[in-house]
């Protein structure tokens, strides 16, 4: 088994301190941070992606890969910066103003990181204009908006808003999710997108980045 393959194989498992070693080891070979990111363990959180999607592996073991991925990837992020490596997407990411759920939004950040996107978690009740001045600030290719009562749903709307007024909506593509919403809500509210679950949210976002 190559060292990539140890690497997602760790990753899958969620073993933090493995990873971390073979991570390291990778660079004492002298393997580029951004081959040991794309093979090691983006691959690894890939296969979790999949495995999440098809229901083979649940919420508890994401979060664990989640961890583990991200203990590598604090190894390799001073040394992708120095490259000057490019993610394959930003996006800022929240639950609306009045909703304090963050379970959800945080595993849809976990995987869109696994999957190689840098993403800025604003995290619970953030307002629509903490979501503009952030969108404007980082850039941002994709907002993704998170709501979990049907009470602040209606907020994204505002949100969606905000965005138009600022002229800024053919920079950034809006997705959004959360138990109450749909698809339909989305088109309602000019969303570009709406995700189900994580594993859509990452294939969503790579869509729209085409």
């Amino acid at each position: 088994m190559e060292i990539f393959d140890k690497i997602a194989d760790e990753v899958l498992k969620g073993n933090s301190a493995p990873v971390e070693e073979l991570v390291n080891g990778a660079l004492s070979q002298d393997i580029s941070a951004e081959e040991i990111l794309n093979k090691g363990l983006i691959g690894g959180m890939s296969i979790v992606s999949e495995k999440f999607k098809n229901n083979e592996i649940f919420i508890p073991e994401v979060l664990v890969s989640a961890r583990a991925m991200n203990s590598g990837l604090e190894i390799l992020k001073p040394l992708l910066a120095e490259a000057n490596v490019k993610s394959i997407g930003k996006v800022v990411i929240g639950t609306v103003k009045g909703d304090l759920h963050d379970i959800g939004k945080n595993i849809v950040a976990m995987m869109l990181q696994g999957a190689g996107f840098d993403v800025v978690d604003l995290g619970t009740g953030v307002s629509k204009e903490k979501f503009l001045e952030f969108v404007e600030k980082e850039q941002a290719d994709i907002l993704g908006i998170s709501t979990l009562l049907t009470t602040t749903m209606i907020y994204m709307k505002e949100v969606v808003e905000e965005l138009k007024n600022a002229n800024l909506e053919q920079n950034v593509k809006v997705i959004i999710g959360g138990v109450p919403v749909t698809q339909s809500y989305a088109v309602q509210i000019n969303a570009d997108g709406y995700a189900p679950d994580a594993a859509s949210a990452v294939d969503l976002t790579k869509k729209l980045l085409k």
